[in-house]
């Protein structure tokens, strides 16, 4: 805990404290006789005791430890003259005179905010008029106790770094499939001559002479191809084997003149 360099006029040592307002402000304007709230000078948090419902060592314990620091809530007759003041502020007569109404007598505090619920601007300027009192009687009470607020530190929780990713890689299309054809299988030569037979027997006397005309142009084709493919095997003749034939002949032939 820092110490400022400032001191109180009863020569005591300023103490800066992170305050948390709001619970502070909480704290001081509850005031019912079995809650007891503390203000921790390290931290500046703010802890409520509760009877019958903490431990009551725990709660003895708190109250003798020189960290925490009781606190005095605002009584509920100031807390009362705060309403007093704030009615005549109300430009709505109509809702003036019922708040004024509202505090006569037990359960003010109750009826005046009930009240107050049906008229929502009014009710927050209530609330930011009763936050500067409390506000007011705060700053005097930690004056008092040689306290100096000082802003809280921001809780910014921390963010664990993000592992750096290596790009993507591009997706890469598998290579299309090959498509597998099973092997036709071959129909022997004897069941193709029965099909065939078979469809002879059921044509009329025109589709005969048409198949038989179609199978004579394949047997005939069949035959050409076979010719052409044993020519084009056979070696042709060369120069030298035909010259003894030819001069074979001449002579044959000079023969023949004479």
């Amino acid at each position: 805990m820092s110490t400022t360099e400032n001191a109180s006029a009863g020569g005591t040592a300023v103490r800066d404290i992170p305050i948390d307002w709001e619970a502070l402000e909480d704290a001081f304007e509850n005031n019912a006789p079995e809650v007891h709230s503390y203000l921790h000078l390290g931290t500046g948090d703010v802890l409520r005791v509760v009877d019958g419902v903490a431990d009551p060592q725990m709660h003895a314990r708190i109250a003798a430890d020189a960290n925490y620091l009781r606190i005095d809530p605002v009584s509920s007759r100031e807390q009362y003259r705060w309403m007093e003041r704030y009615i005549p502020m109300v430009e709505d007569m109509e809702l003036q005179a019922k708040l004024s109404q509202a505090i006569d007598g037990k359960g003010a505090f109750r009826r005046f905010k009930d009240v107050l619920m049906s008229y929502g601007p009014e009710r927050e300027r209530w609330f930011a008029f009763r936050s500067e009192r409390l506000r007011i009687f705060m700053e005097a009470w930690l004056s008092a106790h040689a306290l100096n607020p000082v802003p809280r530190p921001l809780w910014v929780p921390e963010v664990p770094a993000r592992p750096e990713t290596p790009a993507a890689a591009p997706a890469v299309e598998p290579p299309p499939r090959e498509e597998v054809r099973e092997p036709r299988r071959g129909k022997s030569v004897e069941s193709l001559r029965k099909n065939l037979r078979d469809i002879a027997e059921a044509l009329g006397p025109r589709d005969l002479d048409t198949l038989t005309a179609f199978a004579e142009f394949l047997k005939t084709r069949r035959a050409a191809r076979s010719f052409a493919s044993h020519y084009a095997e056979a070696p042709a003749a060369t120069d030298e084997e035909a010259g003894p034939a030819s001069q074979e002949i001449a002579s044959e032939s000079r023969s023949d003149t004479a």
